[in-house]
């Protein structure tokens, strides 16, 4: 897909496997395990790596100085409360530690601040707070599907007006559809210079469909999973996001062929394994048994198994449906 002179479009892919790992139950990640898992990520051509959680700033600051110790060549990340009792401090430790930063404010009238005004006073307070240059500061809206976009507008124009430089747009619980969120992230780009981010949650196994239409609505940037890790169903899957995108003609930054490798990696460290029948990673995604599909396999995928490094199986048995 190019631009409309001749250009392939480009988008960049943010991981969150460790930040969001911290919320998917029974998984804990070890030090070295850390690592590991950002230094294949690097290797594979992401580019930044969320790695501190807004309940969890300290546990993810000593992450992000073991990276830097052993040279790992990725941007570190990572979210502060807005509205947080300690966010004077935090803000102080991961500017001190990390590449960048996103402040966060829940949408939801039922999470503090409460009041739409309050929000957006809160959030000001907070940027104030950022030592310049704010080239590093962002700002991000968890539920922000589940309100009125004109609020999101206006919380939004004014980050940006106060220094914030990217604004993260949050399907929170999952519940958005793609048409919704090509429309919103289109708005909201037209509305505001900074660029956009989509962070899409899976709990009605929309999370990559709402990914590829931020894209389309002119998001810069996806936030993404290895193999969908993630609190409850889980976030948009990076191998998932990445190979639907390079399908499509974009460029990711991601090494496609480094895809198999890293879910590999992450279903060990985490415990978590990956179904036989998940998109592009699963051990059936190549596999074909239908008579009427073995003259002619290619036609039935949607990409070749080399773009990922896999092979085709063909099972000469069973019958047609």
């Amino acid at each position: 897909m190019d631009n409309g002179n001749g250009r392939r479009r480009t988008i960049a892919l943010r991981d969150l496997t460790l930040r969001e790992g911290l919320d998917t139950p029974g998984v804990t990640f070890s030090g070295s395990q850390a690592v590991r898992i950002t230094t294949m990520l690097a290797a594979a051509g992401i580019r930044e790596a969320e790695i501190v959680a807004p309940a969890r700033v300290a546990d993810g600051l000593g992450i992000a100085r073991r990276l830097r110790e052993r040279g790992v060549r990725i941007k570190t990340s990572g979210l502060v409360y807005a509205a947080g009792r300690d966010r004077t401090r935090e803000i102080a430790a991961v500017q001190s530690h990390l590449d960048r930063f996103d402040l966060l404010m829940p949408l939801s009238p039922k999470r503090d601040p409460r009041k739409p005004r309050a929000k957006i006073a809160t959030l000001l307070e907070a940027l104030a707070l950022v030592e310049p240059p704010l080239a590093a500061v962002g700002v991000g809206f968890p539920h922000a599907t589940q309100v009125d976009p004109s609020f999101l507008m206006e919380i939004s124009t004014a980050a940006v007006d106060a220094g914030a430089t990217r604004v993260t747009i949050y399907d929170t619980n999952g519940s958005a559809d793609p048409f919704a969120i090509k429309s919103l992230i289109a708005r909201l780009t037209r509305r505001i210079a900074a660029p956009v981010y989509f962070h899409g949650h899976n709990d009605l196994g929309l999370a990559t469909a709402n990914s590829l239409a931020a894209a389309l609505g002119g998001a810069k940037g996806l936030d993404v999973t290895v193999n969908g890790l993630g609190d409850r169903a889980g976030n948009a899957s990076l191998e998932q996001v990445a190979v639907g995108l390079i399908a499509r003609g974009w460029r990711v930054g991601a090494d496609p062929g480094r895809l198999r490798e890293l879910s590999q990696l992450v279903a060990t460290a985490s415990g978590v394994s990956v179904s036989k029948l998940a998109p592009v990673v699963g051990e059936f995604v190549f596999a074909h048994r239908s008579p009427a599909h073995l003259p002619v396999p290619a036609e039935f995928e949607a990409f070749a198994p080399k773009l990922i490094g896999a092979r085709r199986r063909l099972e000469r048995r069973g019958s047609a449906r």
